[in-house]
């Protein structure tokens, strides 16, 4: 798998055509996709940063398929919530500056870290959950979809603070969750929106001791992402949030056991790092 310039060179190099995406994996719950008129990036976390400032619990598994300086190429950085994993300021702040036209789209609970990022008000959005928007510059349709990390927490200034995001884009629907697990109402939430041909889902799971020993919050269990993807309807599944941070996963046969007992015939794709996947509808 290519990583560094070569991965550059294949983002920016490879035709798509009518009726797909381009995703390739950047670990954890992070991905970049590429479509007939931007390249996207979601929720990228491509530094030190949880080790750095949560300590050697959280050691990076691997490094990060490009580096964030190198980024020369997007039109868009998306981040679901404000934690490191998900909006990575040392990947943010030389983004930003090696992809001067680039805009930012995030939940307002992050606008201290766009400050912290040195990103300039101008270049960021903050969509309005459940109101489809067109990016800007481009032939996306975005809708923001709230998500419960364990809580689906509203405030009346900054409204949710999980977001997951619905992406509607050159015939193909894809969405990614953010961090999630399942909160009533979700279900019937998702139904009344366009079912994506491509969900991304967090899949390490929750455990007490993860939660109390380092303060680990955790997301579906591989047996509700299983049966959540045959309620919904989704095409391919791809299993995130599962293999960053050795310390904080579970193991991939416990995914591939769950889809196999709850959803036998259900898609399903853990990216590794670098990794295309060209999806055609």
């Amino acid at each position: 798998m290519p990583t560094g310039n070569a991965l550059l060179t294949q983002m920016n190099t490879i035709p798509i055509i009518p009726n797909s995406l381009a995703f390739w994996g950047m670990g954890q719950m992070g991905i970049a996709i590429k479509g007939p008129d931007a390249i996207l990036c979601i929720d990228p976390c491509l530094s030190n940063i949880v080790e750095d400032q949560a300590g050697s619990w959280w050691y990076r598994a691997y490094p990060p398929p490009i580096e964030p300086e190198t980024v020369t190429n997007a039109t868009y950085h998306l981040a679901s919530h404000e934690h490191e994993d998900h909006f990575d300021t040392h990947t943010v702040k030389p983004l930003a500056k090696a992809s001067p036209n680039a805009r930012f789209v995030a939940p307002a609970w992050c606008r201290p870290l766009f400050t912290k990022a040195e990103v300039a008000e101008e270049r960021t959005i903050i969509p309005k959950a459940l109101e489809p928007i067109t990016l800007p510059g481009t032939s996306i349709k975005l809708t923001a979809l709230p998500s419960a990390h364990y809580e689906k927490e509203y405030d009346e200034q900054k409204g949710y603070r999980w977001f997951g995001y619905l992406i509607e884009w050159n015939g193909v629907t894809f969405y990614h969750s953010g961090d999630t697990v399942i909160y009533p109402g979700y279900v019937d939430m998702l139904k009344s929106y366009p079912t994506a041909d491509v969900a991304m889902l967090p899949v390490n799971g929750r455990d007490w001791y993860r939660e109390t020993l380092v303060g680990a919050i955790g997301n579906l269990l591989p047996e509700e992402a299983a049966r959540l993807a045959i309620e919904i309807g989704w095409g391919t599944v791809i299993a995130g949030h599962n293999d960053l941070y050795p310390n904080n996963t579970i193991s991939m046969g416990s995914i591939a056991d769950a889809f196999a007992k709850f959803a036998p015939r259900q898609p399903y794709k853990i990216l590794q790092p670098g990794e295309l996947f060209y999806f055609v509808k």
